[in-house]
C-alpha cells in the first residue's frame, strides 16, 4: 500500500506541474510560465499519512474565515481529526462550505509556514471517492497538502486557516513555498 500512495502522489504532482506550466487557467502569472519548471515538494513520507475517523461535532457551527484580501467566507465547522505525531496527540478541524456537500476542507498552518512552506498555510481537500475507506474512515494525508492559489498570484482571494488549525509541529510533507 505504501508504494501505491507514493506512486499516485508522484503522478498527481506530475499532472499538477504540467497544468501549472502550460494551462491558460494556471494560477502562475502568464509572464512567469515560461520559466516555471515545477513546484517544490517534500518527499513522500508515510509518517504524515493517517487513516482516521472524523469526530463530527454535535453542532456544526458556522464560522467566518478571513481571506487573503481582508474579506471573509463562511464555513461550517464539521468535525475533528485526532492523530498522533512526534509522540503527541494532535487535533485538526475539518470544514464544509456547504453542509450538503460530502467533501471536507482541512486548512492548516504549521511550524514550516513562512519558512519552508507558504506563510499563510496550506490546504487538504478530502473527497469521499478518494479519501474515504470502505469502513467510513478518512485518509488524512499531509503529503497531499497544497498551497492556495494566492501563493502564486496576488489576484486570487484565499481563505486563511483558522487559528484552531495552527499546529505547533512541523508538517514536513506536501507542497513547499513557491518562489
Amino acid at each position: 500500500m505504501a508504494t501505491d500512495f507514493r506512486e499516485a502522489l508522484r503522478a498527481h504532482r506530475e499532472r499538477k506541474d504540467e497544468y501549472f506550466g502550460e494551462d491558460p487557467h494556471s494560477p502562475i502569472p502568464p509572464d512567469e510560465r515560461d520559466a516555471f519548471d515545477g513546484l517544490d515538494y517534500y518527499p513522500p513520507d508515510g509518517r504524515y499519512r493517517f487513516v482516521l475517523p472524523l469526530h463530527e461535532h454535535d453542532e456544526q457551527a458556522t464560522v467566518k474565515v478571513a481571506t487573503s484580501t481582508e474579506g471573509e467566507r463562511t464555513y461550517h465547522r464539521w468535525g475533528e481529526f485526532r492523530f498522533e505525531l512526534d509522540g503527541e496527540e494532535r487535533a485538526i478541524q475539518a470544514y464544509k462550505a456547504d453542509p450538503e456537500d460530502d467533501r471536507l476542507w482541512v486548512p492548516f498552518r504549521d511550524a514550516t509556514s513562512g519558512e519552508e512552506t507558504y506563510g499563510a498555510g496550506r490546504y487538504l481537500d478530502l473527497e469521499p471517492d478518494h479519501h474515504r475507506t470502505d469502513d467510513g474512515e478518512w485518509i488524512l494525508d499531509f503529503n497531499q497538502a497544497y498551497n492556495p492559489t494566492c501563493a502564486y498570484n496576488d489576484a486570487y482571494e484565499c481563505p486563511l486557516p483558522p487559528t484552531e488549525n495552527w499546529l505547533d509541529v512541523a508538517i514536513e510533507a506536501g507542497e513547499k513555498a513557491y518562489h
